[in-house]
């Protein structure tokens, strides 16, 4: 009865047998049969059914989330016995950058587990060196991380996602009203950066020497820090994506570098012999995100 009974969930989940069908990789006519099949077995009519669609019968909507709560406690019992059995979770270990905390990164996540629920993620967050460091050790299974340094054969490397460069500034300063800037008309303007006191060396030869900045640089560990620094007109904030920021106070001015716009890769990466038989799964369902 609980396969039926996640059929009628996914049923009503999706509002279409053809959906529900394509979840659970049956046909749309032995899913129908298998609700009718539950109905019988309850003695009531779960679903109204139309020439093409259907609605939920009183007795539907109770049953519906009765069964909800019925089936997350049956989930639950049957992980808790497999721990009493002595069957531990597999753990896959992923290892994200201070910071970096994106909606397709959370969907990932949410749908890796829905489809290996007995696979438990631990997320480590670290900085560029330490994050490589646990990788190259076999301490951690995936990075997620900017690109920083030219790919390697004994990684494979998966760009997840390429953004352009903006710069946060006040909107007092006279440079708001510009959509773009290069790089050396805030030579003058100091750079504004979030990183914690063991990191400011690799941050600061990072935007010195691979970007090109020519500012002088600001290190703060907090976000609120570097905003009130931003609207005060103590500097500027490079933020990457669409440009569009929360605060009123500031403006997002696409960055240029001899005229072309900087970017940043966002990038998977994972040891090419690397063993845990569900990294790549992740990584398909992480792709997909993006």
């Amino acid at each position: 009865m609980f396969k039926q009974i996640r059929y009628f969930q996914s049923v009503v989940k999706h509002n279409s047998f053809t959906k529900a069908a394509e979840e659970h990789f049956i046909s749309q006519s032995a899913i129908s049969q298998q609700i009718k099949a539950l109905e019988e077995e309850l003695g009531v009519t779960l679903l109204e059914r139309k020439k093409r669609s259907f609605t939920l019968t009183k007795a539907g909507e109770y049953f519906y989330k009765k069964s909800l709560v019925l089936v997350a406690d049956y989930d639950a019992i049957c992980h808790e016995l497999q721990h009493i059995g002595g069957n531990k979770d597999e753990i896959l270990h992923i290892g994200v950058l201070k910071g970096y905390s994106t909606n397709e990164f959370q969907n990932a996540i949410s749908v890796f587990t829905a489809k290996f629920p007995d696979v438990t993620i631990e997320v480590i967050h670290g900085n560029h060196d330490a994050l490589y460091t646990l990788l190259r050790n076999s301490r951690i299974d995936i990075v997620l991380n900017d690109q920083r340094r030219a790919f390697s054969d004994e990684y494979i490397n998966i760009v997840l996602e390429i953004r352009e460069y903006y710069a946060e500034i006040s909107v007092n300063s006279p440079l708001s009203q510009l959509d773009e800037l290069e790089i050396s008309d805030l030579k003058n303007m100091p750079l504004i950066l979030l990183s914690s006191q063991e990191q400011q060396e690799t941050e600061r030869n990072f935007y010195i020497n691979d970007l090109g900045f020519r500012s002088e640089i600001i290190f703060t560990e907090f976000l609120d820090d570097a905003h009130m620094k931003v609207i005060q007109g103590k500097g500027f904030m490079p933020i990457e994506g669409s440009g569009n920021i929360a605060q009123s106070a500031a403006k997002a001015v696409k960055l240029l570098r001899n005229g072309k716009p900087i970017i940043r890769r966002y990038c998977a990466f994972m040891k090419a012999d690397n063993p845990s038989k569900h990294t790549n799964e992740f990584i398909e369902i992480l792709k997909k995100q993006f």
